[in-house]
C-alpha cells in the first residue's frame, strides 16, 4: 500500500528517498516526467494525484479522483487536455478533468477492462478486456463513440502498446500470444506472434529499431524482429471431412454411415489453415515468418514445403528468472525495468540485444 521514489546514490545503489502510504493497495500508476505528476490507481477505485519536488525528496498530495467502483487497472494522463483516463474492474473506462477533479465521461464494457492505450493527437483510446476483445473508442469532452472492436485472442487481454508513428497496435494476452494490428495502412492486417509459454504481461515496441520486447508471467523476455516482411497467419477453414484425404470428421454422421467408417478428430494446419485429420498432419515445425517460434502442427504437404532456412528464428529469448507482471522501457538509454510478484524491481541493460547505436543513441556499457 505504499508508493516509493528510489534514487540512485553515488555508490550505484538505489535507495528510497520518499514514500507515501495509501489507504488502499496500489494497482496502477502513471508518471508524467515533464510535470513530475504521479497518478496512482487503487483497489478501491480511486486515483490519487501527487506532485514530486525537483530534487525528488518530497511528494505533495494534490487531489483524489473518484474514477471507479472497483480496482483501477490502467491509467494515462494527457497534459494537453488535462485529462486523466483510466480503466477498471467495474467494466468501464472513465476520463476526468485534472483541473476540476470532476468526471467528464464513462463508457461501460461487458467484461473487466484490463489495459489501456491512448492516442494523444486523435483522442482515440484502445481498451483491452477480460473477454479477449479490444475496443477502439473516440473520446469527446463529455461523450464517446465506439469505432470498432478487434477480436483475435482466445484469452483475456493483459497488455497493449500503441505506436502512433506507424499506427500499429500490439496486444498480449493470457493465451500466450501477441497480435500486431495494422490500424493505419493495411486495414485489418494482423500478425500473430507465438513464442511465450505463459501469459504475456507486458509489451513495448521500439519504433526506431522495429523491435518488439515482450515479457511473460514465467519470466520469459522475447525481442522480436519486426523489420522484415512477415506472413499473416491464415484463417482456420471449417469442413465436415479432412481436406487432404476426405475422411469424415466424427460429427459427419451421414458420410460415416455411407462410407462405413469411424469419424476422425479435426485439426488445423497452422501454415495453410486447412482442416485436416491426425494422419494427414503427423509433422510439427516452427515457422517464424508467420510468428510460430516453436513447433506447431502442420499438414504433411506444408511440412515438405518448409525449407530449413525458413525455420531460422526471428526473435531472441532471454530468461528473466522472476515472474514479470510489469515492464517499462527507457528507450533513450536502452534500460528496462521489470517487477513481479516476488516484490523485486530489476533494472536491465538491454543495449546488447536491442537496437542499433546509430539509430537510437544506445551505447554498450
Amino acid at each position: 500500500r505504499t508508493i516509493r521514489v528510489w534514487l540512485k546514490r553515488d555508490s550505484g545503489q538505489y535507495w528510497p528517498s520518499i514514500y507515501h502510504t495509501m489507504s488502499s493497495p496500489c494497482s496502477a500508476m502513471a508518471y508524467h516526467h515533464d510535470s513530475r505528476r504521479i497518478f496512482v490507481g487503487q483497489d478501491n477505485g480511486a486515483i490519487m494525484e501527487f506532485h514530486i519536488s525537483e530534487d525528488f525528496n518530497k511528494m505533495n498530495f494534490v487531489k483524489t479522483y473518484p474514477a471507479h467502483q472497483n480496482r483501477v487497472s490502467a491509467i494515462t494522463f494527457c497534459l494537453a487536455s488535462e485529462w486523466v483516463i483510466s480503466t477498471g474492474h467495474d467494466k468501464c473506462i472513465s476520463w476526468m478533468c485534472t483541473r476540476s477533479g470532476s468526471m467528464l465521461g464513462r463508457h461501460y464494457f461487458t467484461s473487466w477492462a484490463s489495459c489501456l492505450q491512448y492516442d494523444y493527437e486523435t483522442q482515440h483510446a484502445f481498451v483491452g478486456d477480460y473477454s479477449g476483445q479490444i475496443t477502439l473508442l473516440k473520446l469527446e469532452q463529455n461523450t464517446c463513440s465506439v469505432i470498432t472492436t478487434l477480436k483475435g485472442h482466445e484469452g483475456s487481454i493483459t497488455s497493449l502498446w500503441w505506436d502512433p508513428v506507424q499506427r500499429l497496435l500490439f496486444s498480449g494476452a493470457s493465451d500466450h500470444s501477441i497480435i500486431m494490428w495494422d490500424i493505419g495502412g493495411r486495414k485489418g492486417r494482423t500478425l500473430l506472434l507465438q513464442g511465450h509459454h505463459d501469459k504475456v504481461q507486458a509489451i513495448c515496441y521500439l519504433q526506431l529499431t522495429r523491435q518488439l520486447v515482450s515479457c511473460s508471467a514465467d519470466g520469459g523476455i522475447a525481442v522480436w524482429n519486426m523489420d522484415i516482411s512477415r506472413e499473416e497467419a491464415p484463417q482456420w477453414l471449417e469442413s465436415d471431412s479432412c481436406q487432404k484425404c476426405e475422411q469424415p470428421f466424427f460429427w459427419n454422421i451421414k458420410q460415416m454411415w455411407d462410407s462405413k467408417t469411424i469419424g476422425l478428430r479435426q485439426h488445423h494446419c497452422r501454415k495453410c489453415g486447412q482442416a485436416v485429420c491426425g494422419k494427414c498432419s503427423t509433422k510439427r515445425s516452427s515457422y517464424p515468418i508467420m510468428g510460430f517460434e516453436f513447433q506447431v502442427r502442420v499438414c504433411d504437404s506444408c511440412f515438405e514445403s518448409i525449407k530449413e532456412e525458413d525455420r531460422t528464428s526471428l526473435a531472441t529469448f532471454h530468461e528473466g528468472k522472476h515472474n514479470i507482471s510489469h515492464m517499462s522501457m527507457d528507450i533513450s538509454r536502452g534500460l528496462m525495468v521489470t517487477c513481479g510478484s516476488d516484490r523485486i524491481v530489476k533494472i536491465w541493460d538491454m543495449t546488447p540485444v536491442v537496437g542499433c547505436s546509430l539509430a537510437t543513441g544506445f551505447s554498450s556499457r
